[in-house]
Formats: C-alpha cells, sequence, structure tokens
C-alpha cells in the first residue's frame, strides 16, 4: 500500500504509550495497534479527528504517501 502510517511516531513524540492513547481516544488497543501497523483498510474522521485532538497534530502528521511500485493501472 503506498499509504504509511505514522502513529508510532506521533506517540513517540508526545511520550505517549498505546494504551493510554487507546484510552483517551476512547478505542481498544487492537484496533488502535491494527491502525498503527497499517492493518487498518480504512479509518473514520471520527476517528482521525480523535486522535489529532489527543496528540495535538494534524492529519498529515499521521499519514504519509509514497510511491508504490508494485500498483498496476
Amino acid at each position: 500500500m503506498a499509504i504509511i502510517v505514522r502513529l508510532d511516531r506521533m506517540m513517540a513524540d508526545r511520550k505517549m504509550s498505546l494504551n493510554e492513547l487507546a484510552e483517551r481516544v476512547g478505542m481498544t488497543n487492537v484496533n488502535l495497534s491494527n491502525l498503527k501497523n497499517g492493518k487498518m483498510k480504512g479509518v473514520r474522521f471520527e476517528t482521525m479527528d480523535s486522535i489529532c485532538r489527543v496528540l495535538n497534530c494534524q492529519p498529515g502528521d499521521l499519514f504519509e504517501y509514497t510511491e508504490d511500485d508494485n500498483v498496476q493501472n
């Protein structure tokens, strides 16, 4: 996939654990871990809003787009 999730970087910058972020955002640890590891196919705006509010960041701080050489047109 061409989208890289940078949630772990933001959590480290804020010195926040997965458990703390999950609790403050209102997600389960498993779902937040799946998001952090790029195993989710999508994320709701409501969830991004909560994560950005808690981490005091922008959506662009959490996600990065890179060219995927494996994509066929």
